[in-house]
């Protein structure tokens, strides 16, 4: 056999064993992990390993056809009234707890607004009160920041809630974003 036949001959085996890689052994592990019809969120679908959409909020479809999307809170509906920088919905977080964001000068009563955190039980385990960075005495987006200290609950995830400080007290000037975090 002379030089060209031998590298030829490697060069056929070579692309043989790597189509064969990527059609017995990588078609294996893309297959879910999960596959028994009892997937009913978002987070059961993308630990299937199912294909998941890059759209905001991200989605997740099922082969049978059941379609999840990821859980943002509120985020969307009040883009225009109050954005948060961090956390990031779902984001997992530690004490303490940086916030930051903007929001309408509206949101503010004398350049504040209070500040929850919730365990997954909707039980209170932190508060504080964003303060405004600069004048908040105006329509425009006003940057704020915010602080919580708080214990590690048991459950695995909960919310920060941002609500609008109404001094009025009327209901019709409520006003909260709610965005769901892990712990």
């Amino acid at each position: 056999m002379n030089t060209k036949n031998i590298i030829l001959f490697l060069s056929v085996g070579v692309l043989i064993i790597t189509i064969l890689y990527f059609f017995i052994f990588k078609e294996n592990t893309n297959k879910p992990i999960i596959n028994n019809g009892n997937i009913t969120n978002f987070a059961e679908c993308v630990t299937a390993g199912y294909p998941v959409m890059e759209s905001y909020p991200r989605q997740c479809n099922t082969p049978d056809g059941k379609h999840f999307t990821e859980d943002i809170g509120n985020e969307l509906e009040l883009t225009d009234l109050i954005r948060i920088d961090s956390p990031r919905p779902n984001q997992k977080i530690t004490s303490p707890l940086e916030i930051s964001g903007q929001a309408r000068g509206n949101w503010f009563f004398e350049a504040s607004f209070p500040v929850e955190l919730l365990d997954g039980n909707n039980s209170k385990i932190g508060q504080g009160i964003a303060q405004a960075q600069e004048d908040w005495m105006t329509e425009d987006f006003v940057p704020f920041s915010a602080a919580i200290e708080f214990n590690a609950p048991e459950t695995p995830a909960g919310f920060l809630i941002l609500r609008k400080d109404n001094p009025s007290g009327l209901p019709e000037h409520d006003n909260q974003l709610i965005i769901p975090v892990k712990f």
